[in-house]
């Protein structure tokens, strides 16, 4: 769910705060037409980095020119004028400053985008600090031991005047046996009063915590796992939930003394006995629920070989899982031994045909402690396995579900037990897929990925049998995550429109709503190409992380454009402009540029590479690729086509940073150095135009030598 959409769901209050932030130069429509793509870039590293905020202020003058041609298929005149002043606006901000200052100039971006955080956050805060004053008045109200203590006192007082009173039959003494008895009878009646006053309230906060905020924390921690922003950590919940728990507690403790003064002295309607037995179950009923549901799974399961996938288990292969109290309270420490086990509650009945059995090996059990970095009560497996129960882990096909489809659970059972209390405890991890061979990883994501993003529920483990699709706006924002979680940098709007088309076509890819099945995202081949749309992505994800780290944090592959949509934006621009994009005919990954040429006639002619795959790039650089790329021009002499990098930043300018140094000429002999030249210059030529350069090598080696 995007930030502006969460915006406008809040108080006008939080809005006109909002409002003082925009102006002529960038007013709030702007916020509202291009909010996908405002919140997809690094606003405040755009404003440290020229180059950059070049490239974004022009992304964003073709952003407003998109919003233009839109609004004239409506025949909205009205919408059409705003769009026009404000890109005159903005242009006209620019052309005052200095091309330093560009990225100053663009700053009401980022403090739209900020604001809209800025006023998010300040919402949980103020819920945050309403369940502080909550947990704050409980912990005040349960403190009711001096009106206890008079109570307890008061037996002795009141057998005192008995004895006074039958023995002297003295008026006086009489009237202080009624005080006596009076006092007694208002004091617990304000004592049991309390303590259902502090019930009550007890009650109130923990159905806000299990019924609220921990589903919120639960749905957070899905989306973090599958690359979104990363979870809140658990310290104020365990703030929240430990409070309660001590008031409970506390309550418990001064019913045992009430039994002690029930015991020393009662009478006929006495409170105490009318309502401790009720007042007694209750806090223990409320207690059982509050520590039966502050068990959770802090960390899920995790190989420590994949971070960055979580939930993706490989037979054979350790992995880690961590649970947390949430109550922490002193008299725990060391007293709960958790077990793990998998799939505890999987029977033939209630699972798929063909569903794999494992075995749980190394440590599977642990004692939750008191951890010294932040003394909260934990337990961390780290040497866990799993084994397929068959030979060498064969699976027939037997079952309708493949191997990246089936998933499995991890539970984790313990028991607390506390004189005249014992509660079992119980929690199950999200759900995992198990493989046997690296190659699945990438469909195993995907099913976590889909999982994820649809269901709560941890116990749907047959939840691939009939996959429920997904809408656009919800899957654009997980694939923009995918890239967020490894780089610096996730999608764009102009990027994700790419997407859209592939999977939904053309004419449904504007729709947010758009329903993409399953099958089309991960098992049926895209368009055209022998592979499925998520493994193209994969490929792309995993190429950009091993080669393209740099260039794609810094904003200067724009990656994902259609042809059309590529010449488009080159058409006008100086010959030698070139854009960088990711090939869509290679499965493996892919990374490709055009750059345009003029003709005699001033046509725009457009010119493509063959892509260039982690195969080449594993050999040299892209950078060095760009730097030394050579086409034969006339008279036989090889030029550089690439001049500026779109929209008009030279390319040395943008790649200069990245460019490998040559062999140092004192140390090298000039044997070397000419080798180098020689492979550098060959790696970047494609091979289509070797066959042309055998003359000209070289006098064009030599000319690189001298």
């Amino acid at each position: 769910m995007s930030q502006w959409y969460q915006l406008q769901q809040l108080d006008s209050k939080y809005l006109e705060q909002l409002d003082q932030l925009y102006d002529d130069t960038f007013p709030m429509e702007i916020r509202q037409y291009l909010s996908q793509w405002i919140e997809s870039h690094d606003w405040e590293f755009v404003s440290g980095n020229v180059s950059l905020a070049t490239v974004r202020f022009h992304d964003l003058l073709a952003q407003l020119d998109d919003q233009y041609s839109r609004f004239a298929l409506e025949n909205n005149f009205l919408l059409q004028h705003n769009i026009r002043k404000i890109k005159r606006n903005l242009q006209v901000c620019i052309s005052r400053g200095s091309l330093c200052a560009v990225g100053h100039r663009l700053e009401p971006l980022a403090e739209g985008s900020e604001a809209v955080g800025n006023t998010l956050n300040s919402v949980v805060v103020e819920k945050q600090k309403e369940m502080d004053n909550k947990v704050k008045y409980i912990k005040n109200k349960v403190q009711v031991e001096y009106d206890l203590g008079a109570a307890i006192d008061l037996p002795c007082g009141i057998r005192i005047a008995f004895i006074h009173c039958f023995s002297y039959q003295v008026l006086d003494h009489k009237m202080h046996l009624a005080w006596c008895l009076y006092t007694q009878t208002n004091t617990t009646q304000e004592v049991v009063r309390q303590m259902a006053e502090v019930l009550n309230l007890a009650e109130q906060i923990q159905y806000d915590l299990i019924k609220d905020k921990l589903p919120e924390w639960k749905r957070r921690q899905q989306f973090a796992c599958i690359g979104g922003p990363p979870n809140a950590c658990l310290d104020q919940l365990q703030t929240w939930f430990t409070a309660v728990a001590e008031s409970l507690q506390q309550v418990r403790q001064q019913l045992k003394k009430l039994q002690e003064l029930e015991q020393k002295y009662t009478y006929e309607n006495d409170p105490i006995t009318q309502k401790k037995s009720f007042l007694e179950d209750r806090a223990i009923s409320l207690f059982k629920n509050l520590i039966v549901n502050s068990l959770v799974v802090e960390r899920q399961p995790c190989m420590p070989t994949n971070p960055q996938r979580p939930l993706v288990l490989k037979t054979g292969v350790q992995f880690t899982v961590k649970l947390r109290l949430l109550v922490k309270l002193q008299e725990l420490n060391y007293q709960l031994r958790v077990k793990a086990s998998i799939d505890k509650d999987v029977t033939e009945k209630n699972t798929v045909k063909g569903f794999r059995k494992f075995n749980m090996l190394g440590t599977n059990t642990k004692v939750m402690n008191m951890e010294e970095s932040n003394g909260s009560l934990a337990a961390e497996f780290r040497h866990l396995q799993l084994k397929d129960c068959k030979a060498a882990g064969i699976r027939t096909n037997e079952g309708p579900l493949i191997v990246t489809e089936e998933l499995h659970s991890i539970s984790f059972e313990t028991r607390l037990c506390q004189p005249g209390l014992t509660v079992d405890l119980e929690i199950t991890s999200l759900p995992v897929v198990v493989i046997s061979n690296v190659s699945q990883m990438p469909s195993g994501w995907a099913s976590i990925l889909w999982y994820n993003m649809l269901n709560t529920d941890t116990k749907n483990l047959s939840f691939f049998l009939n996959p429920p699709p997904v809408c656009w706006s919800q899957l654009s924002e997980v694939l923009s995550w995918q890239f967020s979680s490894i780089t610096k940098r996730g999608l764009n709007s102009e990027q994700l429109s790419m997407l859209g088309d592939k999977l939904l076509g053309r004419e449904a890819a504007g729709n947010p709503d758009g329903l993409i099945p399953w099958t089309k995202f991960c098992k049926q081949n895209l368009n055209e190409k022998n592979f499925p749309f998520w493994l193209w992505m994969e490929g792309i994800l995993e190429l950009i992380k091993k080669h393209l780290l740099q260039l794609w944090n810094d904003g200067f592959i724009m990656g994902f454009v259609s042809k059309e949509r590529e010449r488009m934006l080159l058409k006008d621009k100086a010959p030698g402009t070139f854009l960088l994009r990711f090939s869509e005919s290679s499965r493996e990954g892919a990374i490709t540029f055009t750059w345009v040429e003029r003709s005699v006639n001033d046509e725009p002619l457009f010119h493509a590479v063959e892509p260039y795959t982690k195969k080449e790039l594993t050999v040299v650089s892209f950078p060095d690729i760009l730097r030394n790329y050579k086409v034969m021009a006339a008279e036989n002499i090889p030029e550089n086509p690439l001049r500026f990098l779109y929209p008009d930043i030279p390319k040395d300018s943008a790649f200069g940073n990245y460019y490998s140094r040559p062999p140092d000429r004192k140390s090298r002999p000039k044997e070397a150095l000419f080798g180098w030249c020689l492979s550098s210059y060959l790696r970047s030529v494609p091979l289509r135009h070797l066959s042309k350069l055998h003359i000209c090598i070289p006098q064009y080696i030599c000319i690189l030598v001298l």
